[in-house]
């Protein structure tokens, strides 16, 4: 799956057709659940944002010189905004669905992780994006698989499917999961191993914070 970057810092229009739900608002990231119509518009971040889209997306974007650049992504695809003014044209006809996980803090000079999930199970965990703020994951769970005991840091979920899993703690708890398609959730660093308890493989997008 394709991701881009995008060197645009992105700014809001008062008359813009636009609708943002906050999901999540700590020290760490705001995430805003975004939903635009067919026409053309400007949105709003204060600092690097991670995109990622619920709904396939045609888009153009236009930035303070003139210069234009096309978005073409299926749902699921992600795109990182870093800086400059830009206007957004929706070219897909439909109304689109996005999170923005915009990006509060530098990043920490903390040690990588040593149960690194991508590399102790790389056919699940696959890197869609990644730089010297975040690393984005796809993790595809087929029906009751099991995955291995692993860690991340903080971490934003973003939830593309159904989900029911289990997941069993570093402490000892196990904790039961279920999610619907769009769902979003804030994770602070933690271990742990998961298993798909459901009969239908479920995928999200974990978007780690470095």
């Amino acid at each position: 799956m394709k991701s881009l970057v995008v060197s645009c810092f992105l700014v809001l229009s008062a008359a813009a057709p636009l609708a943002a739900q906050v999901e999540i608002d700590n020290q760490w990231v705001r995430v805003e659940r975004v939903n635009r119509d067919r026409t053309i518009e400007s949105f709003a971040t204060h600092g690097p944002t991670l995109l990622v889209y619920l709904t396939d997306v045609h888009l153009r974007m236009t930035d303070m010189m003139g210069v234009s650049n096309e978005i073409n992504q299926k749902a699921g695809g992600v795109s990182f905004v870093a800086q400059a003014a830009e206007q957004v044209e929706n070219l897909s006809g439909q109304p689109l669905e996005a999170v923005y996980i915009e990006l509060k803090q530098q990043p920490s000079q903390t040690a990588p992780v040593s149960l690194d999930p991508v590399r102790l199970d790389p056919q699940h965990h696959i890197v869609l994006f990644e730089n010297d703020r975040v690393r984005v994951i796809k993790t595809i769970l087929v029906p009751h698989l099991k995955a291995p005991m692993h860690e991340h840091p903080h971490y934003v979920v973003v939830y593309l499917t159904e989900l029911h899993t289990t997941m069993a703690m570093a402490d000892g708890r196990n904790i039961d999961n279920v999610r619907r398609p769009g769902e979003i959730a804030w994770r602070a660093a933690l271990q742990h191993a998961t298993e798909n308890v459901g009969d239908r493989t479920a995928m999200e997008i974990q978007v780690e914070l470095k």
